[in-house]
């Protein structure tokens, strides 16, 4: 976790440009590189490492260049470029001018998919100090995969070709403590939020308790929500041919930082 980005695209083909192998491989090839890739994508991206005069010098680069990016390692960038800002008060709010929502008007290249929470505290635009066009964001409570949430985020791999997916857990999840205080004591919860909790389970961890278990439990199901992801087909062949990185992180509360979990 504590590598540098630029030394990821070497250690790790599905963070750079290479091209698919001739014969196709097969399905189970697939999604074990899929695993493998996204598992090292997340290893390697460094979020807020960087100095604050350092990210501030490469957003002033960068902030309102029309320059696409298509590789992860960009995309990686961009966003631990971004939420340094935000984590150092020196956020840019970049796109936003008149000349880039006329622009807009013709068309959408996001750089990157963040699946996140629907908690109010993370707003992925402000946590990575991003603007229009830059981020094509689905939220579900807990991060929880649904049709309609796949659908949102192959949209964004298979039309939008979209390099980068980042699935965003928070400190403090309520769906997660939720999830947690059911099965502790059985109660069924209210309406749709059952179903929240029934997909949340299966990443509680019962070797902790108390608080410890919540925070266990955020980590443990990012993880899986990721390797959901990156084992979906269509999402796990992008993968395996470099042209996708599928990445688990956390934003802690305190600090405004964002870290990914291997």
């Amino acid at each position: 976790m504590s590598s540098n980005i630029r030394t990821v695209a070497a250690v790790n083909p599905a963070l750079g440009p290479g091209p698919a192998s001739a014969s196709a491989p097969s399905r189970r090839t697939l999604l074990r590189s899929a695993v493998a890739g996204s598992a090292l994508a997340g290893a390697g991206l460094a979020f807020g490492t960087a100095s604050p005069a350092s990210a501030a010098s490469a957003a002033s680069r960068e902030a309102e260049s029309t320059q696409r990016i298509t590789t992860p390692a960009q995309a990686l960038r961009r966003l631990a470029a971004g939420n340094e800002r935000w984590r150092t008060l020196r956020q840019e709010h970049p796109h936003e001018s008149a000349y880039l929502r006329r622009r807009l008007v013709d068309g959408q290249q996001p750089f990157a998919i963040v699946l996140g929470c629907v908690d109010s505290r993370v707003p992925p635009e402000l946590v990575f100090d991003q603007g229009l066009g830059d981020l094509l964001t689905v939220r579900s409570a807990g991060e929880v995969l649904d049709e309609a949430v796949l659908g949102s985020v192959a949209y964004g791999v298979l039309e939008l070709h979209i390099p980068l997916i980042v699935v965003l857990a928070h400190q403090s999840c309520g769906a997660v403590a939720a999830a947690v205080h059911a099965d502790e004591t059985g109660q069924p919860l209210p309406a749709h939020i059952q179903y929240l909790a029934d997909q949340i389970r299966p990443s509680i961890d019962h070797g902790q308790s108390g608080p410890a278990r919540i925070d266990a439990t955020i980590n443990a199901n990012v993880r899986n929500v990721r390797t959901r992801l990156a084992t979906e087909p269509d999402i796990a062949a992008k993968v395996a041919s470099g042209q996708l990185a599928v990445v688990a992180a956390r934003y802690d509360l305190r600090d405004q930082r964002v870290r990914t979990l291997s």
